[in-house]
Protein backbone atom coordinates (compact mmCIF):
# COMPACT_ATOMS: atom_id res chain seq x y z
CA UNK A 1 0.00 0.00 0.00
CA UNK A 2 2.83 2.59 1.15
CA UNK A 3 4.68 1.80 -2.23
CA UNK A 4 1.50 2.91 -4.63
CA UNK A 5 1.76 6.19 -2.49
CA UNK A 6 5.76 6.51 -3.85
CA UNK A 7 5.97 8.57 -6.60
CA UNK A 8 7.42 7.60 -10.01
CA UNK A 9 10.43 9.45 -10.69
CA UNK A 10 8.92 9.46 -14.44
CA UNK A 11 6.06 11.10 -14.03
CA UNK A 12 7.23 14.30 -12.80
CA UNK A 13 9.91 14.68 -15.47
CA UNK A 14 6.72 14.15 -17.68
CA UNK A 15 5.15 16.47 -16.99
CA UNK A 16 7.55 19.03 -16.76
CA UNK A 17 7.98 18.45 -20.24
CA UNK A 18 4.39 17.88 -21.59
CA UNK A 19 4.18 21.83 -19.76
CA UNK A 20 7.52 23.00 -21.30
CA UNK A 21 6.12 21.51 -24.79
CA UNK A 22 2.70 23.87 -24.29
CA UNK A 23 5.88 27.16 -23.44
CA UNK A 24 7.27 26.01 -27.37
CA UNK A 25 4.06 26.19 -28.85
CA UNK A 26 2.71 29.18 -27.17
CA UNK A 27 6.16 30.89 -28.47
CA UNK A 28 5.59 29.78 -31.87
CA UNK A 29 2.34 30.93 -32.25
CA UNK A 30 3.33 33.79 -30.96
CA UNK A 31 6.49 34.05 -33.13
CA UNK A 32 3.79 33.43 -36.43
CA UNK A 33 1.59 36.34 -35.10
CA UNK A 34 4.50 38.82 -34.97
CA UNK A 35 5.48 37.78 -38.27
CA UNK A 36 1.91 37.63 -39.66
CA UNK A 37 0.85 41.47 -38.53
CA UNK A 38 0.42 43.52 -41.65
CA UNK A 39 1.09 41.35 -44.22
CA UNK A 40 -2.64 39.24 -44.48
CA UNK A 41 -0.83 36.05 -44.49
CA UNK A 42 -2.37 35.05 -41.18
CA UNK A 43 -5.73 34.87 -39.06
CA UNK A 44 -4.22 37.13 -36.29
CA UNK A 45 -7.58 36.59 -33.86
CA UNK A 46 -7.06 32.76 -33.91
CA UNK A 47 -3.20 33.18 -33.96
CA UNK A 48 -4.22 35.09 -30.02
CA UNK A 49 -6.28 32.35 -29.55
CA UNK A 50 -3.74 29.38 -30.03
CA UNK A 51 -2.12 31.06 -27.68
CA UNK A 52 -4.21 31.61 -25.11
CA UNK A 53 -5.32 27.91 -25.52
CA UNK A 54 -1.56 26.47 -24.57
CA UNK A 55 -1.37 29.07 -21.69
CA UNK A 56 -4.93 27.59 -20.39
CA UNK A 57 -3.73 23.65 -21.39
CA UNK A 58 -0.15 24.45 -19.56
CA UNK A 59 -2.52 25.32 -16.43
CA UNK A 60 -3.90 22.41 -16.32
CA UNK A 61 -0.20 20.34 -16.35
CA UNK A 62 0.93 22.96 -13.64
CA UNK A 63 -2.26 21.94 -11.11
CA UNK A 64 -1.56 17.91 -11.96
CA UNK A 65 1.92 18.63 -11.42
CA UNK A 66 1.24 20.92 -7.93
CA UNK A 67 -1.18 17.83 -7.08
CA UNK A 68 0.86 15.23 -7.68
CA UNK A 69 3.70 17.32 -5.58
CA UNK A 70 1.32 17.20 -2.40
CA UNK A 71 0.33 13.71 -2.44
CA UNK A 72 3.95 12.69 -2.84
CA UNK A 73 5.99 11.82 -0.35
CA UNK A 74 9.50 11.70 -2.11
CA UNK A 75 10.18 13.51 -5.30
CA UNK A 76 13.26 12.54 -7.57
CA UNK A 77 14.60 15.98 -7.36
CA UNK A 78 14.00 18.48 -4.37
CA UNK A 79 10.35 19.41 -4.19
CA UNK A 80 10.79 23.24 -3.58
CA UNK A 81 12.85 23.45 -7.10
CA UNK A 82 10.60 21.34 -8.44
CA UNK A 83 7.54 23.89 -7.59
CA UNK A 84 9.67 26.75 -8.53
CA UNK A 85 9.77 25.16 -11.99
CA UNK A 86 6.50 24.60 -12.39
CA UNK A 87 5.60 28.17 -11.96
CA UNK A 88 8.78 29.75 -13.81
CA UNK A 89 7.10 27.49 -16.71
CA UNK A 90 3.57 29.02 -16.30
CA UNK A 91 5.40 32.92 -16.32
CA UNK A 92 6.65 32.33 -19.59
CA UNK A 93 3.87 31.08 -21.08
CA UNK A 94 2.16 34.55 -18.95
CA UNK A 95 4.17 36.57 -20.62
CA UNK A 96 3.67 34.79 -24.05
CA UNK A 97 -0.38 35.54 -23.13
CA UNK A 98 0.15 39.17 -22.16
CA UNK A 99 2.30 39.92 -25.37
CA UNK A 100 -0.89 38.35 -27.56
CA UNK A 101 -3.25 40.33 -25.95
CA UNK A 102 -1.62 43.40 -26.27
CA UNK A 103 -1.64 43.25 -29.89
CA UNK A 104 -5.11 44.14 -29.70
CA UNK A 105 -5.01 46.04 -26.56
CA UNK A 106 -2.68 48.60 -28.67
CA UNK A 107 -3.97 48.50 -31.93
CA UNK A 108 -0.79 47.23 -33.05
CA UNK A 109 -1.28 47.42 -36.90
CA UNK A 110 2.42 46.05 -38.42
CA UNK A 111 5.04 44.63 -36.55
CA UNK A 112 8.53 46.01 -36.50
CA UNK A 113 11.79 44.47 -37.79
CA UNK A 114 12.50 44.81 -33.35
CA UNK A 115 9.53 43.07 -32.25
CA UNK A 116 10.41 40.27 -34.66
CA UNK A 117 13.57 39.65 -33.93
CA UNK A 118 12.56 39.30 -30.23
CA UNK A 119 9.86 37.42 -31.01
CA UNK A 120 11.93 35.20 -33.14
CA UNK A 121 14.51 35.22 -29.90
CA UNK A 122 11.89 34.33 -27.92
CA UNK A 123 10.86 30.98 -29.75
CA UNK A 124 14.62 30.16 -29.60
CA UNK A 125 14.99 30.36 -26.10
CA UNK A 126 11.58 28.51 -25.44
CA UNK A 127 13.39 25.90 -27.56
CA UNK A 128 16.24 25.17 -26.18
CA UNK A 129 14.36 25.51 -22.52
CA UNK A 130 12.17 22.83 -23.43
CA UNK A 131 15.41 20.60 -24.39
CA UNK A 132 16.72 21.84 -21.08
CA UNK A 133 13.72 20.20 -19.25
CA UNK A 134 13.80 17.28 -21.51
CA UNK A 135 17.16 15.86 -20.69
CA UNK A 136 16.78 17.19 -17.27
CA UNK A 137 16.48 13.12 -16.16
CA UNK A 138 19.75 12.08 -18.13
CA UNK A 139 22.79 13.02 -15.41
CA UNK A 140 24.82 11.57 -18.79
CA UNK A 141 23.13 14.72 -20.70
CA UNK A 142 23.89 17.77 -17.68
CA UNK A 143 26.58 19.79 -19.90
CA UNK A 144 24.37 19.80 -22.93
CA UNK A 145 21.79 21.24 -20.28
CA UNK A 146 23.76 23.71 -18.70
CA UNK A 147 24.99 24.80 -22.05
CA UNK A 148 21.39 25.45 -22.95
CA UNK A 149 20.43 27.28 -19.68
CA UNK A 150 23.99 29.42 -20.94
CA UNK A 151 22.59 30.09 -24.32
CA UNK A 152 19.13 31.30 -22.76
CA UNK A 153 21.28 33.97 -20.64
CA UNK A 154 23.28 34.38 -24.21
CA UNK A 155 19.76 35.50 -25.92
CA UNK A 156 18.36 37.30 -23.17
CA UNK A 157 21.50 40.09 -23.23
CA UNK A 158 21.02 40.27 -27.16
CA UNK A 159 17.69 41.65 -26.31
CA UNK A 160 18.33 45.12 -26.78
CA UNK A 161 16.80 47.49 -28.91
CA UNK A 162 17.15 50.99 -30.08
CA UNK A 163 13.19 52.60 -29.87
CA UNK A 164 13.85 56.13 -29.97
CA UNK A 165 16.00 56.89 -33.13
CA UNK A 166 14.03 59.13 -34.53
CA UNK A 167 12.34 57.11 -37.10
CA UNK A 168 9.34 56.53 -35.29
CA UNK A 169 6.49 59.71 -34.11
CA UNK A 170 6.91 59.88 -30.25
CA UNK A 171 3.40 57.83 -29.36
CA UNK A 172 4.33 55.16 -31.54
CA UNK A 173 7.99 54.93 -30.06
CA UNK A 174 6.15 54.90 -26.54
CA UNK A 175 3.54 52.82 -27.43
CA UNK A 176 6.22 50.41 -29.30
CA UNK A 177 8.62 50.76 -26.11
CA UNK A 178 5.87 49.02 -23.66
CA UNK A 179 5.10 46.58 -25.93
CA UNK A 180 8.68 45.46 -26.60
CA UNK A 181 8.94 45.74 -22.88
CA UNK A 182 6.27 42.71 -22.53
CA UNK A 183 8.48 40.42 -25.34
CA UNK A 184 11.83 41.21 -23.12
CA UNK A 185 9.93 39.57 -20.21
CA UNK A 186 9.45 36.22 -21.92
CA UNK A 187 13.43 36.30 -22.45
CA UNK A 188 13.21 37.41 -18.43
CA UNK A 189 11.42 34.82 -17.63
CA UNK A 190 13.09 31.68 -19.63
CA UNK A 191 16.32 33.22 -17.79
CA UNK A 192 14.82 32.47 -14.46
CA UNK A 193 13.15 29.06 -15.55
CA UNK A 194 16.94 28.22 -17.33
CA UNK A 195 18.28 29.17 -13.68
CA UNK A 196 16.97 27.15 -11.85
CA UNK A 197 17.29 24.38 -14.00
CA UNK A 198 21.03 25.00 -13.47
CA UNK A 199 20.31 25.17 -9.78
CA UNK A 200 19.12 21.54 -9.92
CA UNK A 201 21.71 20.07 -12.08
CA UNK A 202 24.36 21.52 -9.15
CA UNK A 203 22.56 20.30 -6.45
CA UNK A 204 21.96 16.48 -8.25
CA UNK A 205 26.06 16.45 -9.57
Amino acid sequence: MFSSLMPQRKEFFELLAAHSDRVVAGANATLRLMNGLGKGTEDIPVLVAEVNMNEQSADKIKAELITLLHRSFTTPINRDQIHTLTIELDNVLNALQDVANAVGMYNIQESTIESRELAELASDACMRLNRAVVSLPAKDRKQETTDLCKEIDRIQRKAITNLFDGSTSIWTAIKMREFYALQEEVLDRCEDAAKTIEEILIENS
